[in-house]
């Protein structure tokens, strides 16, 4: 709504099933395209599921009938199967997995080259506090929104150089899929509202911020990083036994020098730079 409020073509896509991702409906897209039609801005439906290419190509393809170009992508369907890993079955784990992070996959791709061709574009991948953090019985849903991130990661340096942006939104909001979690008191300050906020931010042409995690919700906003720390150096010469490293798992794990990279190369310089910093010292 808000994206199309500030003049945004917009295809809405919404499979209308169950929040496990059973059955389908059309009303639910066709209720938002009713509201921004309403409104004065202009959208189009579309009811495929993110499951499959030929699904995530469709709803790519419906913004190119449409409208033309494609210049935001945002990456949000969902559904959710909670169960203990113990208890859960390989079918609903993975029944999560292709729509969290399949889904993301199949309609990213599917959007990938013509942004590439036009050289701009700005795309939305939805994590959680789930998938960075853990959470009991949502190893599936933990798992696929933690391979986001790594994804966005990827595409954050492929598209750097063709003005296309990808980042992550870790949103907490009240919706269908969340409201079991929400108790009396914080559920009716997490309006979804104050996340289309941040993701509008996201997907303005004149922000160039690229690779970061957001978290946001009931107007707080924070960055989360992945950061590495100063780490210990035994030397190449040999490997420590287990207990040398156990004599020093404070100092391996303390974070009050840690600091982010921008990609895998840097965490690996990071750290060569200790090794041959060692090995100098050790030659005296």
């Amino acid at each position: 709504m808000l994206l199309a409020a500030r003049g945004a073509k917009v295809v809405v896509n919404d499979l209308g099933g169950s929040v496990e991702g059973r059955g389908g409906s059309h009303s639910a897209a066709d209720a938002v395209v009713a509201e921004i039609k309403a409104a004065g801005g202009e959208a189009v439906a579309n009811y495929n599921s993110v499951t499959t290419p030929e699904g995530g190509k469709a709803i790519i393809q419906t913004g190119y009938d449409a409208f033309g170009r494609v210049d935001i992508l945002i990456n949000n369907a969902g559904n959710n199967i909670q169960n203990s890993f113990r208890k859960m079955t390989v079918e609903e784990f993975t029944a999560v997995v292709d729509v969290h992070l399949m889904g993301a996959v199949y309609c990213t791709r599917a959007a990938w080259q013509g942004m590439l061709d036009q050289q701009y574009g700005r795309v939305v991948m939805t994590t959680s506090a789930a998938g960075l953090f853990g959470g009991h019985g949502l190893g599936n849903y933990a798992a696929a929104k933690i391979a986001l991130v790594g994804l966005m990661n990827t595409l954050k340096l492929e598209g750097r150089n063709r003005n296309i942006t990808v980042n992550c939104i870790a949103p907490m909001a009240t919706t269908r899929m969340s409201t079991e979690a929400m108790d009396d008191k914080t559920g009716p300050l997490l309006q979804p509202e104050f996340v289309s906020a941040a993701v509008g931010l996201l997907c303005a042409e004149e922000h160039t911020g690229t690779g970061d995690i957001i978290s946001a919700g009931a107007g707080y906003y924070s960055k989360i990083g992945i950061i590495e720390g100063a780490g210990v150096c035994f030397g190449a010469d040999q490997a420590p036994a287990p207990e040398a490293i156990a004599g020093r798992w404070a100092e391996i794990c303390d974070l009050s020098q840690a600091q982010p990279f921008d990609d895998a190369f840097g965490s690996v310089a990071h750290s060569m730079r200790k090794v041959l910093r060692g090995l100098k010292d050790a030659k005296g």
